[in-house]
């Protein structure tokens, strides 16, 4: 679905990413671990169009989206989730999914927002609740629905479980789990509890100082002890 070839990228004229190559399997979940500032969500903000590319190429279902502006990357069905400041905080939830359903028509709109909310029973149960008075946990189910809501074909995760609850982190990836299995939807994933996301994953990049380190199986990077323990934290 992805294929990313010698990518240089950054932002403005400080570069982060350095000779970046990789394949994304369509209906499948590729995880990219790492240390903290090896570039991570830097490459998720590249495919969808948010940082500056100095060379390189960026291949979605055979299309050269390079130089494609984020909004257009949206409409080709690619949704971007970052960690924060993924919902819009002062509205309620109801207005939250109303927002992201600004491009359908109203019978559309109503059939995708119940449509989500039958997925997300905790995001039914908050439907008029300001996305403010939510848990970190309930906020990322909300964004996810929102996505959901545009049909997305490709689902960019930026350290979704994040500052969460062991338990409500250990939810958030099986519903991302559910997206990819159940619906088909592709997802690249960005996570810092390296063991659970590689668990769940199909495919797995490890990226140390903007570059590539070691790509495949990921049980394959959790069984390589010197990778694990110098740059996971794994032991």
């Amino acid at each position: 679905m992805i294929r990313i070839e010698n990518l240089n990228a950054g932002y403005g004229k400080f570069q982060i990413l350095f000779d970046v190559n990789l394949k994304i399997e369509p209906k499948k979940i590729t995880t990219i671990v790492g240390p903290n500032g090896s570039g991570k969500s830097t490459l998720l903000k590249t495919i969808f169009g948010l940082t500056t590319v100095f060379s390189g190429r960026i291949i979605y279902e055979d299309k050269d989206i390079t130089k494609t502006k984020p909004h257009i990357r949206a409409k080709m069905g690619i949704a971007y989730l970052p960690q924060t400041d993924n919902v819009f905080a002062s509205l309620t939830v109801k207005e939250n999914l109303k927002l992201a359903s600004y491009s359908l028509s109203k019978e559309e709109r109503e059939k995708k927002i119940e449509e989500v909310v039958e997925m997300f029973p905790v995001v039914k149960k908050k439907l008029s609740q300001k996305a403010i008075t939510l848990s970190g946990g309930e906020r990322q189910m909300v964004a996810i629905a929102m996505s959901l809501i545009r049909s997305p074909k490709l689902m960019l995760f930026g350290e979704p479980t994040g500052n969460l609850a062991p338990i409500i982190a250990k939810q958030i990836l099986e519903t991302i789990t559910f997206l990819s299995r159940e619906l088909g939807i592709t997802v690249v994933l960005v996570e810092q509890n390296a063991r659970r996301a590689l668990e769940i994953s199909d495919y797995s990049y490890l990226l140390v100082s903007g570059r590539i380190n070691f790509e495949g199986n990921p049980k394959d990077l959790l069984g390589h002890k010197e990778l694990a323990k110098l740059y996971l934290g794994l032991t």
